[in-house]
């Protein structure tokens, strides 16, 4: 799919020097330097084809809790505090998360409905897509649910309120700007669109995609575009620290940091918001990841990491 890698070289140092931090910390996990950074995880995991995002960078140290591996940390989050008339507390109390789980895992049964234009603004595109999947089947679409149940566990154990574009709940959709209205509406202070890249065998690791400043019919993102860098750019350095992954090796110039100006549900945010692509489905070694539920759990806590970075600034 096309791309648009025009990330400003200031951004692009901003991301280095945030990986380069990510990295010495895992380094420090291993080789007992006295840190409190926590390593990443290891292993293969299969992308998809589509979207990525990116934002401005994080304190070096981040606020990346220790990651968890294997099944049994699937369910396992923080229990939150609460306040004395029973409500969650934590240092995101009062915030407002939107996740958007990428596709719907049977939108592939209503290909006239997704199929339908829609106006993202400077264009029309389809309502929504399929989504691509493992070569052994694993669905995107199971995949953005799977990591965006264990995003939002995690962040409302830091007292937030999460909202999820849809939860299985619907037989297709929501559309990409129904799917942009929902934050919107919500007044969100951040917004996070979960997928898996499709591209082809060797292309692999991660990209955040950062809405292009744009202005068309009902698509004006001048005022979220640095806003949303900075969202994007804390989640790619953190999500590195959390899972050991590298940024794409084919988007970005392995910055982990794409800017696209054709995405709907960026076009029509009004509220901070980026995408990212988890890594590439269609390539064996990050589909290992991918279907790893143990990983899985990595991804979001890295991307927990990043959305808490950014709204405790």
């Amino acid at each position: 799919m096309p791309y648009d890698d025009s990330v400003p070289p200031a951004a692009q140092h901003r991301v280095r020097r945030l990986l380069t931090a990510a990295a010495l910390a895992s380094v420090c996990l291993t080789a007992g330097c006295g840190g409190a950074g926590d390593g990443g995880g290891s292993g293969p995991a299969q992308p998809r084809a589509g979207s990525s995002g990116a934002a401005s960078s994080p304190s070096a140290s981040g606020s990346a809790s220790p990651s968890k591996s294997g099944p049994a940390a699937d369910e396992s989050s923080p229990a939150p505090a609460k306040s004395a008339n029973g409500t969650r507390s934590g240092p995101l109390t009062g915030r407002t998360v939107v996740i958007d789980p990428g596709h719907n895992p049977r939108n592939h049964e209503h290909t006239r409905e997704i199929g339908r234009q829609v106006d993202i603004g400077t264009t029309h595109k389809e309502c929504d897509t399929t989504g691509t999947s493992t070569n052994s089947g694993y669905a995107e679409a199971r995949f953005t649910l799977d990591v965006s149940h264990r995003l939002r566990a995690l962040l409302q154990a830091q007292g937030a309120k999460v909202i999820l574009t849809y939860d299985d709940d619907r037989p297709f959709g929501p559309c990409v700007d129904e799917r942009a209205r929902i934050g919107n509406n919500a007044k969100a202070d951040a917004v996070v669109s979960v997928h898996a890249d499709g591209s082809a065998a060797g292309n692999r690791g991660f990209h955040v995609i950062l809405p292009a400043r744009v202005r068309g019919g009902a698509a004006d993102t001048s005022k979220i575009v640095d806003p949303s860098r900075d969202l994007g750019t804390r989640i790619a350095g953190l999500f590195v620290r959390a899972t050991g992954s590298a940024p794409s090796n084919y988007v970005g110039g392995h910055t982990g940091l794409d800017t696209r100006s054709d995405l709907g549900g960026l076009n029509l945010s009004t509220v901070p918001k980026v995408f990212i692509e988890c890594g590439n489905m269609r390539d064996p070694k990050d589909a290992a990841l991918l279907t790893s539920a143990g990983w899985r759990q990595k991804a979001a806590q890295g991307i927990a990491d990043g959305i808490s970075s950014y709204l405790n600034g």
